[in-house]
Formats: C-alpha cells, sequence, structure tokens
C-alpha cells in the first residue's frame, strides 16, 4: 500500500504540475453495512500508508492528505462518493473493494481523469471494460473460479455438488467461472441458485441441499451471509465441505460462522510478505 501509493502520488504530482502544499488522496470502500470489517480494513492500511509517507517527508516535499469516503459497497452510493472525491480534488483513489462498486465509479474516475487503484474488485469487466486509469492490485474471477473448479475435479471427484451466488456482480461473477470451468473439465453441478444477499433465513436453501444429497457448496458473495448459512447448515446437520473465494479471508467469517467455518476451503492471492524471489542462477 505505501509504495503504490507513493509512486502514484509522485508521477501525479509531476504529470500534473501540483503548486499545492497538499496532495489529497483518496479511499473509498464498504465503511458501512454488511462489508464493513473489508472497509475497515482498507482505511487501516491507507492510514498507516499515509502516516508513513508523510513522516517521511511526503511526496515532492508535500504532505498527503487522506479523504476517506463511504460506499457501503452499493453502485450507487458508490458514484455518489466518486463524484464527491473528484469534487474534493484528489489526484488518485484506493479504491473501490466491491466490483459492484468500483465498476460504476470507474466511469466518474475516467471522466476526470483520475487514477483508480483497486485492491478488491476481481470482476473481470473492471479493467476489461475499464480506461488507461483504472487498475487493480488483485487477481480476477476467472483466474480464481479457474483454480477452484481444478481443485474440486481433482480432489473431489464424487462429491455432489452445489454452486450458490448471492447475485451481485462479484459474488455471481465467480461461481459462474467456477460453473464455466466445472463444465470444462465434465463435472456436474447438481445444484445451481442465488439467494438474497442480507437474508436472515436461509432454513430453506439449506433444506433443499440436504434432501438432494449435497456434499460439496461453493459459495461466491460475501462473508456475512456465508457465515449464516454455514451456521443454519449447523442447525440442520447438515455439515458438506464448503469452498469459497477470497471474500471469505477475514475473521469476520468465523463471527459469524463460528465452528461451522473450520475447514472450509479459500481461494486468495499470496501473501506478499511470504512471497520471496526466486533464486539467483550460479554464475557460469
Amino acid at each position: 500500500m505505501r509504495n503504490i501509493l507513493f509512486g502514484t502520488a509522485a508521477l501525479l504530482a509531476l504529470g500534473t504540475g501540483l503548486a499545492h502544499a497538499q496532495i489529497k488522496i483518496g479511499m473509498a470502500g464498504p465503511l458501512t453495512g454488511s462489508n464493513a470489517a473489508f472497509g475497515v480494513q482498507m482505511k487501516t492500511g491507507f492510514d498507516l500508508a499515509i502516516s508513513d509517507i508523510n513522516k517521511a517527508g511526503g511526496v515532492l516535499g508535500k504532505q498527503l492528505v487522506p479523504v476517506p469516503v463511504d460506499d457501503a459497497c452499493d453502485p450507487k452510493q458508490a458514484v455518489s462518493a466518486a463524484n464527491t472525491l473528484v469534487s474534493d480534488g484528489v489526484v488518485m483513489v484506493d479504491g473501490h473493494f466491491c466490483s459492484a462498486s468500483s465498476i460504476p465509479a470507474s466511469k466518474v474516475y475516467e471522466d476526470a481523469g483520475i487514477l483508480q487503484i483497486s485492491p478488491a474488485s476481481t470482476n473481470p469487466a473492471y479493467t476489461d471494460d475499464g480506461s488507461p486509469y483504472t487498475f487493480r492490485t488483485c487477481g480476477r474471477d476467472d483466474q480464481q473460479g479457474k483454480v477452484a473448479a481444478e481443485y474440486i475435479a481433482k480432489h473431489f471427484p464424487k462429491a455432489k455438488i452445489a454452486v450458490l451466488d448471492d447475485n451481485s456482480t462479484y459474488g455471481k461473477g465467480i461461481a459462474d467461472q467456477v460453473r464455466l470451468n466445472l463444465k470444462k473439465l465434465g463435472v456436474k453441478v447438481a445444484y445451481n441458485t442465488s439467494y438474497t444477499a442480507g437474508d436472515k433465513d436461509y432454513s430453506a436453501l439449506i433444506s433443499r441441499m440436504k434432501e438432494q444429497g449435497i456434499t460439496l457448496v461453493y459459495m461466491g458473495g460475501y462473508y456475512s451471509d456465508m457465515g449464516l448459512i454455514m451456521r443454519e447448515g449447523v442447525t440442520q446437520g447438515f455439515t458438506p465441505q464448503y469452498f469459497s473465494e477470497d471474500a471469505a479471508v477475514t475473521s469476520a467469517l468465523w463471527q459469524v460462522a463460528g465452528s461451522a467455518a473450520e475447514g472450509m476451503l479459500m481461494t486468495f492471492r499470496r501473501r506478499p510478505r511470504r512471497t520471496r524471489p526466486p533464486p539467483r542462477s550460479s554464475p557460469n
């Protein structure tokens, strides 16, 4: 985060010839709503990066000013938040988090000539249909979907599979990639459905999967709904192998699901701190 903000702000400052004593940097994410745990994580990293850069002298002798906004992972609110950042005069935006927010907001930043770098929006359309100002620092749904499908095919060849999604840009996008890649591998999906994000009662969904003898459930969506689905599964004695994506990689999932989430499989990018450069070859 620190290197991204430093390098980007420096380039923009040089390119635009800013004469102000400060450089405004925007951060847009779900600071409220069911995905607020991710927004809090984003803002914590954002604030630390800004602080570190300013302590080191800022960018081109100018201090960075953080401008955080809340989009609640809602497309309409995201557009409003993007317009707020543009009006405030930011030179770049760290965000948004949800693909459903990043995609419409990117059009606002494109029109204003403002760089947007999302740390989490994985839907391919975000960059495929984006502009020269649109970037991400995470993988894509088509990558995760392929990895998940191949893993399922290899390690659970006899599983009776259900693929669920929350019908969001992110959740359905990645679940559809899992469905597509399973089909390419000749693996049958026994049950496909979408659930309503934010629902509080998933008893009927669990009952249907239990009746059909589902043994592996792939879920495309966010942690709050996943946690409730798994808890309801335990209540009904339904304990399949659960599989999901990077939106499940948060301690907030266990706060909702409790022990029901134990053993869940997830796809996510390698942690940067554990990434080692390849060994140097010996001189000839």
